[in-house]
């Protein structure tokens, strides 16, 4: 979906190497005299031309090849906020055919723990913030350097000399995990080539040039922000504004001190900016283009009318794998029209019915159409997850790319995004995807994010309930939702919620998605909802009422006649 206009956006294979490898291009940068002296990183008052990148990016290579041990895997796992030291660290490890694996620091104790373990790392760097994430990890735990402290001693050793390596450009130059808001997070390969050409495709997509200014927000160990956001600077000699970490009243303030022209987003962030106290001068901005995933169609129109830009909400992955052309006119809520490899299929590769619309544009037939987005021409990009055989041979089974994305396509091959693949519910026998309740709810004047999971019921299958974040200011009202609910024609009675949750905060991933796997976990139950108010509208009822304690004791009691007390304590 897009405000302004669809742009082209060139297939994977339609976007050329822009450099031999990733080192070649540092060397390039640094040399051609239109732009080694031209800004590539900012972070506050600091400033490095792209000559200072590829003088920074040599000194860690030297510093990678003293510590990272022989004979195994050259992987380093950065676990830092974004700061200058992750794109050196990216710099280094192209010079010298290195890996970066990006630390998700949402991941805590044994999670974080395995997430090193199994991408094979022999050293990790971060900063004293973080320290303590690893500390009950000590014994168990690669060499750590500290930025600040033991990463500047060592560093100081270290010379600006190339260190003449020229890797392959099938190297893996990065291990990125992806969002694990269902289950355990996989490694994703991400190669020299796989970098340089989505930063090249990104680079034609959103028309960037060397005065561009891009705003790294999202965090550096996701796709987003090194596909969207750096590498796209790097391919074309433009630079990136960093902040340690996405704060939506800071926002607005840092696209103007830095002179931002684009940035990437993925999750709610939108939603969040949208949230702030709207002001007449938001759209005095030098932001043109915002590119990103999962913003819902009414916040992408209202994001890009308040402030002024494009915005870009494409269908996006970090495996990659499902390539979406924008050639066609825009259709409101779509990604795009999907080429004939595109198809949506159940779990046995049968191809579901087209969707089908009301004349205002409501889903009619989401039991039907909604399936697994699948591309039956190959993998595409995805170059496989790293010590994963058994996943890997899941996402290419019957030589197809599966996205492991909920869809539908219309008649016009039109594709809709429709959440992930753990976000099916199962009610008295009907299965249907979360993501078409969730944008009925986020219709309602009062809710600012919906996230709709299924919770067990006592007899069989799922319960609908919906956490709800409310507008500054509102309340909830059990019987004026229930009479909004019981209006909107496409939610038919066994979409419409039975719990209802406020939620005061939302567990969420670094990149803001919503982590559903822990709101099915705290379900109803009073002690794990860390305080949240919880209403149920009971069979037949007009109205939601508070959730009580009673009410809890009463449910408990139903599992344990219907034999599911595991259910309950899940």
């Amino acid at each position: 979906m897009t405000t302004g206009g669809a742009p082209s956006i060139p297939a994977p294979g339609q976007a050329p190497l822009p450099a031999r490898n990733a080192a070649a291009l540092l060397r390039a940068n640094a040399a051609d005299p239109e732009r080694r002296d031209r800004p590539a990183v900012r972070d506050g008052d600091r400033v490095w031309t792209h000559a200072d990148l590829y003088r920074e990016s040599c000194r860690v290579a030297q510093l990678l090849r003293a510590h990272l041990p022989p004979g195994r895997p050259p992987h380093v796992g950065v676990l830092l906020d974004n700061r200058p030291e992750y794109l050196f660290l990216f710099g280094g490890a192209a010079l010298c055919g290195a890996a970066v694996v990006g630390l998700n620091h949402t991941r805590r104790d044994v999670h974080l723990l395995r997430d090193v373990s199994h991408t094979d790392c022999g050293l990790v760097v971060t900063e004293p913030r973080h320290l303590p994430l690893l500390a009950p990890m000590a014994d168990r735990m690669p060499p750590v350097l500290v930025v600040g402290e033991s990463w500047d001693a060592e560093l100081e050793g270290c010379t600006a000399d190339d260190p003449g390596g020229d890797p392959d450009v099938g190297a893996t130059w990065a291990l990125i995990f992806t969002s694990g808001t269902s289950d355990a997070p996989k490694a994703v390969i991400c190669s020299q080539r796989r970098l340089l050409v989505s930063g090249n495709r990104m680079a034609m997509i959103m028309d960037i040039g060397p005065d561009d200014v891009g705003y790294l927000c999202m965090p550096l160990f996701h796709s987003n922000a090194i596909v969207v956001g750096w590498m796209p600077s790097l391919v074309r000699g433009a630079s990136v504004a960093l902040v340690p970490r996405f704060s939506a009243s800071r926002w607005l303030a840092d696209v103007r001190r830095y002179g931002v022209t684009y940035f990437g987003y993925t999750g709610k962030p939108l939603a969040y900016l949208l949230a702030t106290p709207a002001r007449p001068d938001d759209a005095d901005n030098p932001l043109r283009v915002a590119f990103g995933n999962e913003g819902s169609p009414g916040v992408v129109e209202e994001f890009g009318r308040r402030f002024g830009v494009r915005v870009i909400d494409a269908y996006g992955a970090t495996e990659g794998g499902v390539a979406v052309n924008r050639d066609a006119p825009a259709r409101p809520g779509a990604l795009g029209r999907a080429g004939p490899e595109v198809r949506i299929v159940d779990e046995e590769g049968r191809e579901r019915p087209r969707a089908r619309f009301s004349p205002d544009g409501r889903l009619l037939n989401a039991s039907e159409c909604v399936g697994e987005i699948v591309n039956t021409a190959g993998a595409g990009p995805f170059e496989g997850y790293y010590n994963n055989p058994e996943a890997t041979a899941r996402a290419t089974r019957f030589g197809w790319y599966w996205s492991g994305d909920l869809g539908y396509l219309d008649e016009d091959g039109y594709l809709y995004f429709a959440g992930r693949t753990a976000d099916w519910l199962r009610v008295d026998g009907e299965n249907f995807a979360a993501a078409p309740i969730e944008e009925a709810l986020r219709r309602h004047p009062d809710v600012l994010l919906a996230a709709v999971y299924g919770v067990p019921d006592p007899q069989a299958g799922d319960a609908v309930m919906a956490g709800l974040v409310l507008a500054e200011g509102a309340t909830f009202d059990g019987a004026a939702f229930a009479a909004w609910l019981d209006a909107q024609a496409d939610l038919g009675p066994k979409w419409r919620p039975r719990f209802v949750r406020i939620l005061a905060e939302v567990p969420t991933t670094g990149t803001f998605k919503v982590v559903k796997r822990t709101l099915v976990h705290e379900k109803w139950r009073r002690d794990r909802c860390r305080g949240d108010q919880v209403w149920v509208r009971d069979r037949g009822a007009d109205a939601f009422r508070p959730f009580t304690e009673d009410d809890e004791a009463r449910l408990a009691d139903a599992f344990a006649a219907a034999g599911r007390l595991a259910d309950w304590d899940l």
